[in-house]
């Protein structure tokens, strides 16, 4: 039998993350995807978040447990290490395992039988639209799940720490009215911001630039046009001459020339080589077409311009709410040098990743008349 959970986010959020799933398996089965996971029920992650809310707070020979639950059966996995012996899920044997599996891309096997969930091994391979749940740290969850196709970073779903419930829109609609973002979009897809609906450009470059952890400026420059080097301190010191098109050759490159492997990691490579150039001091520059065509680049506020004294800042989640603040206490100098940019580019949008894991889209709001801060760090967990 399922013991009653004592962490109370697990029962608020289950039948949420329930009806995510259901929603979103059923819309890959309409679209005719394969090898997708199972639909968790609510009693089911609800327990799954309830005892990895409770390992997470234990330590084991002195180090908090980071471990990543998928909820599959064993046959679902490709080439899985099966245990001999089922591993009843309990936060002592959670913590106990967690050394096992603290290596990245390795998930611990759950399954449940007679309303007794156990852990039966470890896989690397999960199948599409899988449900994860990720220990971060000590009170800090994700609840997850991988893409229909199994490739890239996982969508997140939801975001717990403690008490504090953060519910991912996945539509997030609230940057409809950022024009900019329509113009930078491949096939200006807003909704998704996609290549081929499984590799999320803005997402990828975000995760390539928090890697370094050295924090970084990114400017998405118009095609056709020199206007924003009004706002760089000329002449640039790193300007990338003829522009690096790796990551643009690949997104125009014809669907039936791809060998979709090679081609999708060719593609994480090419971001990843834009994502290292952040970790130097200045702007990293690209056009709409993720042409690279400065790095180290200074940013300045443009003649005639007026200094940004306010913006709005918000965040992809379900219920909330805006905040209007002034530039400076939204983050240091690359926020403040990104809301300027935005503020004297308007059909330009800048991405910031600091130092500590935020991560934050700046774009011009038409519907607001001012710079739209939108912080993306937790889908990036």
């Amino acid at each position: 039998m399922l013991s009653e959970s004592t962490y109370i986010a697990a029962r608020i959020v289950a039948g949420t993350i329930e009806a995510h799933f259901a929603k979103h398996l059923a819309a890959a089965r309409k679209w005719g995807a394969a090898n997708l996971g199972l639909e968790p029920p609510a009693r089911i992650v609800e327990a799954i978040i309830d005892v990895a809310f409770w390992a997470s707070l234990r330590k084991e020979e002195g180090r908090s447990p980071q471990i990543s639950i998928s909820l599959l059966q064993p046959h679902q996995a490709t080439q899985p290490l099966v245990f001999g012996n089922r591993v009843r899920l309990t936060p002592h044997n959670l913590t106990k395992l967690a050394p096992a599996v603290e290596s990245p891309g390795i998930h611990l096997g759950v399954w449940y039988e007679d309303d007794e969930i156990y852990v039966w091994g470890t896989t690397l391979a999960i199948p599409g639209i899988c449900f994860v749940l990720e220990v971060v740290e000590p009170g800090l969850l994700v609840i997850k799940h991988s893409r229909a196709d199994g490739f890239g970073k996982f969508i997140n779903i939801a975001v717990l720490k403690g008490d504090d419930i953060k519910i991912i829109d996945d539509q997030d609609a609230g940057l409809l009215d950022c024009p900019a973002l329509y113009t930078t979009a491949p096939n200006g897809n807003l909704a998704k911001l996609f290549v081929d609906g499984n590799v999320n450009l803005m997402v990828e470059l975000a995760s390539a630039m928090r890697a370094h952890q050295r924090g970084g400026l990114v400017l998405i420059v118009p095609d056709g046009t020199e206007h924003w080097k009004n706002s760089i301190v000329q002449p640039m010191s790193y300007p990338v001459i003829p522009a690096f098109k790796g990551i643009t050759k690949l997104i125009k490159q014809d669907k039936c020339e791809r060998s979709k492997t090679d081609w999708q990691e060719a593609l994480l490579k090419a971001i990843d080589i834009v994502g290292g150039y952040t970790a130097i001091d200045g702007a990293t520059i690209v056009s709409r077409n993720y042409e690279l065509l400065a790095f180290g680049a200074k940013v300045a506020r443009a003649d005639m311009s007026m200094p940004v004294e306010q913006i709005v800042a918000t965040e992809p989640v379900i219920d909330g709410t805006p905040k209007l603040m002034h530039p400076a206490q939204n983050g240091g100098t690359r926020h403040l040098a990104a809301a300027q940019f935005v503020f004297d580019q308007r059909d330009a949008i800048a991405l910031v990743a600091s130092q500590d894991g935020k991560y934050t889209i700046f774009a011009w709001s038409a519907q607001l008349d001012m710079v739209r801060a939108h912080r993306i760090d937790i889908l990036l967990l």
